[in-house]
């Protein structure tokens, strides 16, 4: 009841245009508690706020810098890497190239020694063949000369001078060898 007599008595106070217009010491009260929140909103919320926004954009630079940064050193690591591969390369060429070069150089040399060694075998060979041969040459001069003796004496049928004999054989031997 109490309710409906206060509905009662406000329904005989307000008119239409009333109703939609509020009070002007609401008006008032409501301004005055809007700048002293605002001014207090103002003087701490904003520039905590702010100080919030700057220190997440600085975060976020130094992030943007450091990324950078690394960035660079990466390429630099890269770059490092490359010129390094590229040297093992150039150095494992290389060193194929200097035992190739080694290798034809050993075989070479020993082609040479062998070559060398051949010939020395073979002149020596040629050596113990012609003092070979002039043994030869110089038994059958003295088998000749020998059996010649023997002719003649059995064909005079005296002994004849050996050694006057054999002279003359091998004078006989050096014309015929230096005519033929």
């Amino acid at each position: 009841m109490f309710f409906a007599s206060l509905l009662l008595a406000a329904e005989d106070e307000a008119s239409g245009a009333d109703l939609l217009l509020p009070d002007l010491r609401e008006v008032g009260a409501a301004i005055i508690a809007f700048a002293i929140v605002f001014f207090f909103f103002w003087k701490y919320a904003v520039p905590a706020f702010n100080e919030l926004i700057e220190n997440r954009q600085n975060t976020i630079k130094a992030d943007l810098e450091a990324a950078e940064a690394e960035k660079q050193e990466a390429a630099s690591l890269k770059a490092d890497y490359e010129a390094s591969i590229a040297g093992a390369r150039d150095e494992a060429t290389r060193i194929v190239e200097d035992a190739r070069q080694a290798g034809e150089s050993a075989r070479a040399d020993i082609v040479s020694r062998a070559e060398t060694e051949a010939d020395e075998i073979k002149a020596r060979a040629d050596q113990e063949i012609d003092a070979e041969r002039e043994r030869a040459v110089s038994a059958m001069r003295r088998e000749v000369a020998g059996l010649s003796i023997d002719v003649a004496e059995k064909l005079v049928g005296q002994n004849l001078d050996r050694e006057a004999q054999q002279s003359l054989v091998d004078q006989f031997i050096d014309e015929l060898d230096s005519e033929g």
